[in-house]
């Protein structure tokens, strides 16, 4: 890189360093139990007032710390991949550096049927890497750079969610083109979440205000521990029926106990499990389908959208965690699952080869 490039680099990295003083901050004083509004994320939080405790040197160097490990990513899609109809051929969102080997951490979804993957360093530094894992169960990935990362990159450690507390102010950190970006969210839910893509988990962290580039978005606690990597816009944050915007982050605390399974295998073995290629939705106390996956098992087998899911092989359904849980009861991925369902003032039940979704899923070329 030229000595001109690297300067006007630096500089973007240099100009988001400044605002760590005051997010650093916002978090010492909602730890204190302070009223202290979050400021919008990517926007500078307001200037700290002089009767303000500065935050201590330790902790600008653990937020400091953590804010290096994030960087960009950029993945473009196999030819033909069947989730580019969703996700696109060109997909862009952040990662976060975990181990001494630059292990990144990431959401899932963005390295789905990924040819090609480029991680870029905040000082714009571009190099290959490949995936090393998708876990289908919690919706994360894991990416690992082709060359070493030079200057090496100091991890970022790790801490349980489940010690948060709901208000609680946290950094949130993304990378892009423009060098790295944080700025402050609250904690506003702590609660279970269904996916309408045939996805459950038992934990979810739900923040606001939103952050528009979430996908893979690295969240910190105010020691500079990573305790989620951002999913998803929501807009009932706080709760059902609340109509407020916001965001969903996966907790890490799902990602400890198949850290080592997903390294050794690519995978989880809760990944494999039956898949029916519908999008669902829980509307006025029913599960209906939505969409079904073209050429996917539910329409070989007759589902439509707007149909509407009552049982699940003769068992009842009322949410869309009931729906999954009971079709992944299935010990093999490619069982046979059973749905009743209700189109229109007809009901009828539909007996679905399930298939195992990972297997679905289109390979870089040459492999």
């Amino acid at each position: 890189m030229r000595a001109l490039d690297f300067a006007h680099s630096a500089a973007r990295v240099r100009r988001v360093l400044p605002m760590l003083a005051s997010v650093a901050l916002l978090l010492v004083l909602a730890a204190a139990g302070s009223d202290v509004r979050a400021a919008a994320p990517h926007r500078q939080s307001p200037s700290p007032k002089a009767s303000d405790a500065p935050a201590s040197e330790a902790q600008l160097a653990a937020l400091r710390r953590a804010l290096n490990a994030v960087v960009a990513l950029h993945v473009s899609a196999t030819e033909g991949a069947s989730t580019a109809r969703s996700l696109g051929d060109e997909r862009s969102g952040s990662g976060v550096v975990i181990d001494a080997d630059g292990l990144i951490l990431t959401i899932g979804y963005l390295l789905l049927e990924a040819q090609t993957i480029e991680v870029i360093t905040q000082d714009e530094r571009r190099m290959p890497a490949r995936q090393v894992a998708y876990d289908q169960a919690t919706g994360f990935g894991l990416v690992q750079p082709l060359v070493p990362l030079r200057p090496r990159i100091e991890p970022a450690p790790m801490s349980s969610a489940a010690q948060l507390e709901i208000g609680e102010a946290l950094m949130v950190s993304t990378s892009g083109k423009g060098g790295a970006e944080v700025g402050v969210v609250r904690l506003v839910g702590h609660r279970a979440f269904s996916g309408y893509w045939e996805y459950h988990i038992d934990q979810a962290l739900f923040t606001a205000p939103p952050v528009p580039n979430h996908s893979g978005a690295a969240m910190f606690n105010r020691k500079g521990e990573l305790v989620g990597i951002g999913s998803l816009f929501v807009s009932d944050a706080p709760a059902v029926g609340r109509v407020v915007p916001g965001n969903m982050f996966v907790p890490v605390d799902l990602l400890v106990p198949v850290l080592a399974e997903m390294r050794a295998t690519g995978s989880t073995q809760a990944s494999h499990r039956p898949w029916l290629g519908v999008s669902s939705q829980f509307m006025d106390g029913r599960v209906r389908i939505m969409r079904v996956e073209r050429g996917g098992p539910a329409q070989l087998a007759g589902v439509s959208a707007g149909d509407e899911v009552l049982e699940v092989d003769g068992a009842p359904v009322d949410s869309l965690e009931s729906f999954y849980k009971k079709v992944w009861t299935h010990p093999a991925p490619t069982a046979e699952v059973e749905l009743t369902v209700r189109s229109g003032e007809a009901v009828r039940k539909i007996r679905i080869q399930a298939v195992d979704r990972l297997e679905t899923l289109r390979k870089p070329q040459g492999i």
